[in-house]
């Protein structure tokens, strides 16, 4: 299957001068058309940062510097120039941030919020613009579009605002989405409806997904692949039926164990100790090692290389745990 979105080697460093601390490092990731691959991690991980980096948006924020290549249907988004950005965002990619209530103009009605997307990617006449804009939020199944068009955001519960910052990601239909914990917010109801707004929506457009998150619950809902962060790299990489049945990397284990268990009965939910450490922390070896149940000696004085463990499973381990989380 042929990648539609491609990340070899990402590193993304922030600071000022020549004092520059790398916030993610040699991070290898792919989606194809059709395909959700999801990003998980504890908050900190290096998630988000990395979703930002393929839109280009962390140029000029904190004086950033990105290395690497971002391969968008094979041309390389780091090469590119701010014009060519521009046609990109929103039109072939676009982007649902975890906040609605931030990215929406609390001062703008949502019909002209959506008309702008379309405003500024197509040639299209007013009427057309009101017709696509009312179709969007159709497709995300917002009641009465026709009214929704002449509300303010403050008008609009939690999850209707959520699914408005989605249909203005939809509005041109494009052909990579990034969800950056669109779902955070929203309660459980309201989550699963969203999300199976999300993969119908895939369904019907073969648009591919990336799909930013910390809960599991929704990787194993909506996802295909799973990618595992952890301070700055990305530690394990397997299908979603891998990742839960037997993963390789301890964290993974760590992550799953952390999970409610609703088929038996539990005296305690397992918890790990410690935090992710702080970029500026970061010491030799494996970055999970002092928080790890399974770390040997190598562990701690050198750092895993990325090992091939099953058919299209990686894992950033020197000793891969065996068996079924718990």
């Amino acid at each position: 299957m042929n990648a539609l979105l491609e990340i070899r080697g990402l590193t993304v460093e922030f600071g000022s001068g020549t004092d520059h601390i790398p916030i993610i490092e040699a991070v290898d990731l792919h989606v194809a058309a059709g395909e959700t691959l999801g990003i998980v991690g504890e908050s900190g991980c290096g998630k988000s940062t990395t979703a930002f980096a393929v839109l280009r948006l962390l140029d000029r924020a904190a004086r950033a510097k990105v290395h690497g290549e971002i391969l968008f249907d094979g041309r390389n988004l780091l090469e590119l120039g701010q014009r060519e950005m521009r046609d990109l965002r929103g039109k072939h990619i676009a982007m649902i941030p975890q906040d609605p209530m931030s990215s929406l103009n609390p001062l703008f009605k949502i019909g002209d919020q959506i008309a702008e997307a379309l405003r500024v990617h197509n040639n299209i006449d007013k009427a057309e613009i009101r017709s696509a804009a009312i179709h969007s939020l159709e497709r995300l199944q917002i009641d009465s579009p026709e009214a929704r068009l002449g509300q303010y955001p403050h008008e609009l519960s939690g999850g209707m605002r959520q699914r408005v910052v989605g249909a203005i990601a939809m509005a041109s239909s494009p052909r990579l989405l990034i969800a950056d914990e669109p779902t955070t917010a929203l309660d459980v109801t309201v989550q699963a409806q969203y999300l199976d707004v999300l993969s119908d929506l895939q369904q019907e457009t073969g648009m591919a997904m990336l799909f930013v998150t910390h809960d599991l619950g929704v990787i194993a809902r909506i996802c295909h692949r799973v990618a595992v962060m952890y301070a700055g790299r990305v530690v394990e990489c397997a299908s979603v039926k891998d990742i839960f049945e037997k993963p390789a990397h301890w964290y993974t284990k760590a992550l799953l164990n952390s999970m409610p268990v609703m088929d038996r009965k539990v005296a305690r939910l397992t918890s790990m100790d410690g935090t992710p450490p702080r970029t500026v922390d970061v010491q030799t070896g494996c970055r999970f090692a002092p928080r790890c149940h399974g770390k040997q000696a190598r562990c701690e004085v050198e750092e895993p290389p990325v090992e091939t463990v099953g058919p299209d499973h990686e894992t950033r381990c020197w000793f891969p745990c065996t068996g079924v989380a718990r």
